[in-house]
């Protein structure tokens, strides 16, 4: 029976079996490696997916970092361009004040010189000609003849203040020349 076995019908069967058997555990690796490289696949395809999410994320906060960063420089860019413009319009005004204030300088020595004349004027009708030098010096030393308005007569016949002032100032002269030769 043994070497029926051996070359005989009977034990074909087991030689089928074998052949299938030796062909399904390659399959089984085959169909493992397959699975094995899918999943490594699979794994690195994640995990590249994480680390891209993760730089989009850093050039996300970028981007909003470069964009608040432009939007504080438009900022600046206008408030400097308001900075500029208030500092010229108090240059403006500075200059507009120191206009008035010279004008109104200006109307207070004019004012002072009419005064003074007015009290020339009528020191010179009381014939007090001593204070009238005194107001005459005092106008003269103050360059407060100048500011005196000059100008032809209006037509009611006033006479021009520096005019005035000039026909007082020679009549006072006048008085004191007189009063110095009766003296002599």
């Amino acid at each position: 029976m043994k070497l029926e076995k051996r070359s005989g019908g009977g034990p074909a069967e087991p030689e089928e079996e074998a052949v299938p058997r030796g062909k399904k555990p390659v399959v089984v690796y085959i169909m493992v490696l397959f699975i094995a490289a899918f999943l490594l696949m699979a794994w690195s395809f994640a995990s590249h997916q994480r680390s891209n999410t993760e730089a989009l994320g850093r050039l996300q906060s970028s981007v909003t970092a470069m964009q608040e960063v432009q939007d504080l420089q438009d900022q600046i860019i206008a408030l400097q361009k308001e900075l500029a413009e208030a500092e010229k319009r108090v240059e403006e005004l500075e200059d507009e004040a120191e206009s008035r204030q010279s004008e109104q300088e200006t109307k207070e020595r004019e004012l002072e010189a009419m005064d003074l004349l007015y009290s020339l004027q009528q020191r010179y009708s009381a014939k007090d000609y001593t204070a009238c030098r005194e107001i005459l010096d005092r106008m003269e030393s103050g360059g407060l003849t100048e500011a005196l308005r000059d100008g032809q007569p209006t037509p009611d016949s006033v006479t021009a203040p520096r005019r005035r002032f000039q026909q007082l100032k020679a009549a006072v002269e006048a008085r004191e020349a007189e009063a110095e030769e009766a003296e002599q």
